[in-house]
């Protein structure tokens, strides 16, 4: 793994010429800059190899790593092991469910980084699986990406304005337990200094698309807080600035750990690369693959392990997970 502080520069603190108006609720909007040399670090870091430690303590806990399972609690040791070496210090943040009329414990794994904590930006993926399978890219592609991005920010030196947290969900695939828990422990004051949340589910599916959530409501007519469109907008920005194509995908009533985060007011946005649907004819124009077939014919299923990834679109979503973290990471919310 190479990602000398030369490859993958920091971003710059303000942007070179004014951005977009920002939002009411005080999203800053993010700088167009370094977008190549972001995606060009990316592709040079080994995201692969946190995948095949999460399959190994999948075929080490019968198949899976679903939450309240020993392979949960081995997938989140991996976790505070690579936070750890990265210099974070992770905690777990425990709740409790009722899972066939008993209680179940289980956690998020959270980790800081420096930063303003009244400008905080929570970035998150699901860190469980189904029982059916190990869950390799629904949703290890997103921790994959989370690790790695949370590895260069110390690794190239950013020192960020505003506090990123890191935050690894439990029992997604319950019902979205584990950010649910999260929001609901926020006090108002919490709630307000949370600048925004950026979410990632399922981001390196073998027949996939780059899908950025539609933030501003044009293509579903589902708009997310104030600020949500300037997320997407920056996503689409690093996109477009490296000559990819990509497609919007709505914000679905209860599909991923975003949910929480809309109903409580926060600004929105994130990364998906498909799951059951199918390809359509236009989308094989964009992005390669197959018509008709799925996004990720392996979704919740056994056969969802190492072999279900496609490697190149998981280092240009962790890439730009990378940018738009940083980019809003180094702007102060106006006051």
């Amino acid at each position: 793994m190479t990602s000398p502080a030369e490859e993958s520069p920091q971003l710059p603190a303000q942007p070179d010429q004014p951005g977009p108006p920002a939002a009411p609720e005080g999203v800053a909007a993010a700088p167009k800059a370094k977008a190549s040399q972001v995606h060009a670090a990316f592709a040079g870091r080994n995201l692969m190899k946190h995948l095949e430690a999460l399959q190994k303590v999948a075929d080490g806990a019968g198949g899976n790593r679903a939450s309240g399972t020993s392979g949960y609690e081995a997938s989140a040791r991996y976790v505070e092991e690579q936070l750890r070496a990265a210099g974070y210090k992770p905690v777990r943040q425990v709740f409790t469910y009722r899972d066939d009329d008993a209680d179940v414990e289980t956690f998020n794994i959270l980790a800081d980084t420096a930063g303003d904590p009244t400008h905080t930006i929570v970035v998150g993926g699901h860190l469980d699986s189904v029982r059916r399978g190990p869950g390799i890219n629904d949703n290890g592609s997103g921790v994959a990406a989370l690790l790695e991005t949370a590895r260069w920010i110390t690794e190239t030196g950013i020192q960020p304005k505003n506090r990123v947290r890191l935050a690894f969900w439990g029992a997604e695939e319950v019902d979205l337990l584990g950010s649910q828990h999260y929001v609901d422990s926020l006090s108002t004051k919490e709630n307000t200094q949370t600048m925004l949340n950026l979410n990632l589910d399922m981001v390196a599916s073998p027949n996939g698309g780059r899908f950025v959530h539609d933030g501003d409501g044009s293509s579903f007519g589902v708009v997310g807080p104030a600020g949500s469109d300037i997320i997407e907008r920056t996503f689409l920005d690093y996109f477009a600035q490296n000559g990819l194509a990509t497609e919007p995908t709505e914000f679905e009533d209860g599909d991923s750990d975003y949910d929480p985060f809309l109903k409580a007011g926060i600004p929105t946005g994130g990364l998906f690369t498909g799951d059951e649907d199918g390809k359509t004819a236009e989308q094989v124009s964009e992005f390669g693959g197959v018509e008709n077939n799925e996004h990720d014919p392996c979704y919740h299923r056994a056969c969802d392990d190492i072999s279900n990834i496609d490697r190149q679109l998981l280092h240009e979503m962790a890439g730009a997970l990378g940018y738009v973290t940083v980019a809003f990471a180094m702007l102060p919310r106006p006051d």
